[in-house]
């Protein structure tokens, strides 16, 4: 059974999701992890052009501490670091999905607005 929300604490609730979605790059970072996908570091550097090493490493970090993202390292030279989802970041794709078919229902209604 899920929680029951007052208009307060649900409030408060989706404040501190938005937080840990915060951030111009997590959500790209997220969206080339969806559908199972496994990245290591350089595969994000090629697919985000405008993201510094450093920047990336920290919202990767971020989202590790989350939960949302898990990192593998394999002992090796050279180091190979792998990133994917957790099972609970998963569970994030049909949540943004919904986000993304709400976006274009608005696109819609100024369509037929005009």
């Amino acid at each position: 059974m899920g929680k029951i929300y007052t208009p307060a604490t649900a409030a408060v609730g989706v404040q501190e999701v938005l937080g840990l979605l915060e951030g111009r790059w997590k959500l790209v970072i997220l969206f080339h992890l969806f559908d199972g996908k496994i990245q290591r570091f350089s595969d994000f550097e090629k697919l985000i052009p405008g993201i510094s090493q450093k920047m990336l490493a920290q919202q990767l970090r971020k989202l590790e501490s989350d939960g949302i993202v898990s990192r593998k390292v394999y002992p090796q030279v050279p180091p190979k670091v792998e990133y994917r989802l957790t099972e609970w970041g998963q569970a994030l794709c049909p949540a943004l999905d919904s986000l993304l078919k709400w976006a274009e229902r608005r696109e819609e209604l100024m369509n037929v607005a005009k």
